[in-house]
């Protein structure tokens, strides 16, 4: 008997996805250590022993979620996001300052950032949301919910300010959405409106840094008297539409009010942006634009960066050959850029390595979702898929020079313990749906 349920157990198991993520836990250590060398071949870092602690205890907490029923997760989603959010306010005022940012809590040199954390219980709200609560609802209130949902914690992070975090829980969103057969034209419309701000702060940041004769539109942003008095004119279009709308039943008054309200989002978006950003920010923004506007300063990390990935060649310089990182050219080398490295010293072959680990991750996590047990596991896995995705984009982009510098690790390689715990979570829930795909356990 005990020999059948754990060959049954074995079965259940996710082989594939333990070992892919084992094997980036491997590689992240070997170069987490690569990255405290020196040029005289010294190891002048601790870092990669604390990864491997990280790396240890992660795994335990992998296995505990991956034991733990994940539907039990479903009575307790409100209580933990209720519980996310007040931790967040408590970072706002009590938080540690790490990189320019109060987004840590912690004692001495021991810390957590709660808002990685928390991109696991925004996951599984939003999943209760669109497999729960927001059945029989229409596509619009589901589409509200889920917003303010995601919303709030994104606007809390972004007083840290963090901007690279707050991003994460979009595409989060989206996915979750997507999946749960929300229409287009509901999706359409945060969608456009975030590609509206994007490009207006990316617009912002050209004219006050690059531009030789800025352009007195953007004035529009930063001075009260004209912000306002856009504000208001766009509400009052707003209002005029929809009352036109209830009194005359007429169809073309939706497209005039739903552009009307991308409009008028995405302009309040970029003014707040404007307001929040600081200046080490707004200058990465500017160097992702043209990075020898400051080569010795801001720009400094993506030029570093592009030169150790392209001096990898194919199959890199070796193991603990690398230059750039072992002379310190290269800025928060073992966070951040940790792929520059991985560039360098294996290679564009070594590279093609990581991405199949990766891809095999995201596909097994949207697998998983096509055969979970019901709605909720899959709109977990779904959104644990886009938040893999939108890491592994947006670090291993900003370290060859096509995403703006956000400050996002890569799971499972970049040091440091919030962020490989939280992954490592992730993939224990996904194990957890995997386990329980076919049949209810007691």
């Amino acid at each position: 008997m005990n020999t059948g349920k754990g060959s049954l157990i074995l079965q259940r198991l996710d082989i594939g996805l333990i070992v892919c993520v084992v094997g980036l836990m491997v590689l992240g250590v070997a170069f987490v250590y690569s990255s405290g060398v020196n040029s005289e071949s010294q190891q002048m870092s601790g870092e990669w022993i604390k990864q491997i602690i990280w790396s240890v205890t992660g795994l335990v907490f992998m296995a505990g979620a991956a034991f733990i029923d994940y539907r039990r997760w479903q009575a307790l989603a409100i209580p933990m996001y209720i519980g996310y959010l007040l931790v967040l306010v408590l970072v706002l005022f009590a938080g540690n300052y790490v990189k320019g940012a109060r987004s840590w809590l912690g004692i001495g040199s021991f810390g957590i950032q709660p808002s990685e954390f928390g991109k696991i219980i925004v996951i599984i709200m939003l999943a209760w949301w669109f497999g729960e609560q927001g059945k029989g609802e229409s596509d619009l209130r589901q589409s509200l919910g889920a917003i303010i949902i995601a919303m709030v914690p994104v606007g809390l992070i972004l007083l840290q300010p963090d901007l690279g975090t707050a991003f994460v829980y979009i595409p989060i969103l989206f996915t979750i959405a997507f999946f749960a057969g929300i229409g287009w034209r509901v999706l359409l419309f945060p969608l456009a409106v975030g590609v509206l701000i994007v490009s207006g702060v990316l617009g912002y940041a050209w004219n006050e840094h690059i531009a030789d004769t800025p352009l007195n539109l953007f004035r529009l942003f930063t001075e009260m008297r004209l912000f306002r008095t856009v504000f208001l004119s766009s509400l009052g279009l707003i209002v005029m539409t929809a009352a036109g709308w209830f009194i005359f039943h007429r169809r073309y008054f939706l497209p005039i009010l739903y552009g009307l309200g991308v409009f008028s989002m995405a302009f309040i978006g970029i003014a707040g942006a404007a307001r929040v950003l600081r200046g080490y920010q707004m200058m990465r923004l500017v160097v992702f634009l043209n990075p020898q506007i400051d080569p010795r300063g801001a720009g400094w990390h993506i030029i570093q960066s592009v030169t150790a990935v392209g001096s990898g060649g194919i199959a890199g310089k070796g193991f603990l050959q690398g230059t750039q990182s072992h002379y310190r050219y290269l800025p928060e080398q073992s966070t951040d850029f940790i792929f520059s490295i991985i560039a360098e010293e294996i290679g564009f072959l070594g590279c093609l390595f990581v991405f199949a680990l990766f891809a095999y991750i995201i596909i097994r996590a949207l697998r998983i979702a096509y055969t979970s047990f019901d709605k909720f596991g899959s709109y977990i896995a779904v959104g644990v898929a886009a938040m893999i995705s939108f890491h592994v984009i947006e670090n291993i982009g900003m370290a060859i020079g096509v995403m703006p510098i956000t400050g996002i690790p890569l799971f499972f390689l970049s040091y440091g313990g919030s962020s490989l715990w939280t992954a490592l979570m992730a993939m224990g829930l996904l194990l957890s749906i995997h386990f329980r795909r076919s049949y209810k356990f007691a």
